[in-house]
């Protein structure tokens, strides 16, 4: 559940779980299912996918889908969220409190003043963080505590959710927090990357440093933080990271440069789709550039892309659908003119 990449060179695994950096917007009037005006063949697949998912058996799966889902700016799969509030698994409902935070679906705001007294901490500070964004102040006041909570998990996702605040004057408590000795890994990176979401500069050079690391898990972590800074210093640095030796870190860069406007990443993306899933040695390898490659592509959006959408939603892997049903709904908004 902690939003954070892991050490031991496996963030690019954990990657899978979406954790997607793209502000969520407010939620349409739209329509629900098939029968929703406007909507192509895709989409509605698309949709289908989205809504088994919210109801699929693992719990991984319910969470990934629920941040898929709220980053659509569709309202059909809002109710379904909503219940999610009430999932038996802490990471359901942590995905589920933050989602209705984000795209700020006044509906739950009851459902989610209850999850304000859930014993788990971790669900309170996400109860918070929706009702802070649902307009009342006192929500933020419990996650601020919780950057120095004895949890560590509880600390992290207190940096996360802090990221997400638009809020700059929490950023004394986001360096404190990477400067204390009792923070661990998960801590520190969230709290970077909060710093970096929230427009601080002033992180560029250990967002660099974090690039140019012989471990491929922080070189992830960096690239992400680097695509939420967004400046033109970062977008160049996250131009280099197309040259890495691994491919799952050049998708990541991809999708973050896409997200930022730039297509540059588009050729790593169809390479990936071409050449990089039969030289995949397992499974699992084949799965991950899959998953990554979708996600590219609903930030990239160019024509040549967007055509392996079909078949990747067909695919036999909850992850890899789910990336291409977000790659879907991003697509609608139209084509990714880059540079």
């Amino acid at each position: 559940m902690t939003k954070t990449c892991p050490k031991g060179n496996k963030a690019i695994i954990t990657y899978i779980v979406f954790l997607l950096a793209i502000p969520m917007t407010l939620l349409c009037g739209c329509d629900t299912g098939a029968s929703a005006p406007n909507k192509n063949a895709l989409e509605v697949q698309a949709g289908l996918i989205i809504q088994q998912a919210l109801a699929d058996g693992s719990p991984q799966v319910r969470a990934n889908a629920i941040e898929v889902a709220a980053g659509t700016n569709e309202r059909q799969f809002m109710p379904a969220i909503q219940r999610l509030l009430r999932d038996d698994f802490v990471p359901v409902r942590f995905a589920a409190a933050v989602a209705i935070g984000d795209t700020r679906y006044k509906a739950a705001k009851n459902d989610v003043a209850q999850l304000l007294k859930d014993s788990d901490e971790n669900i309170r500070l996400a109860a918070g963080y929706a009702t802070y964004k649902l307009g009342a102040a006192r929500g933020l006041e419990p996650i601020r505590k919780s950057i120095t909570s004895q949890d560590q998990r509880a600390r992290a996702n207190a940096a996360f959710l802090l990221g997400k605040t638009d809020d700059k004057k929490v950023l004394p408590l986001l360096y404190e927090a990477i400067r204390d000795e009792t923070s661990d890994d998960r801590v520190r990176l969230n709290s970077v990357e909060a710093i970096a979401r929230l427009g601080d500069e002033q992180i560029y050079q250990k967002l660099w440093a974090m690039l140019i690391s012989v471990y491929a898990d922080d070189r992830v972590c960096g690239i992400r933080a680097m695509g939420a800074l967004g400046t033109t210093q970062a977008k160049d640095s996250l131009l280099t990271m197309l040259k890495d030796n691994l491919p799952e870190v050049r998708l990541v860069a991809a999708e973050q440069l896409g997200g930022l406007g730039d297509t540059a990443g588009e050729k790593d993306v169809l390479d990936a789709l071409t050449q990089g899933i039969s030289a995949a040695q397992d499974q699992e390898g084949r799965e991950r550039i899959q998953t990554l490659a979708a996600l590219a592509i609903g930030q990239i959006r160019t024509p040549a892309l967007k055509k392996f959408l079909p078949e990747l939603l067909k695919n036999e892997s909850h992850f890899v659908r789910l990336a291409a049903a977000n790659a879907v709904f991003k697509s609608a908004a139209g084509d990714n003119i880059g540079r």
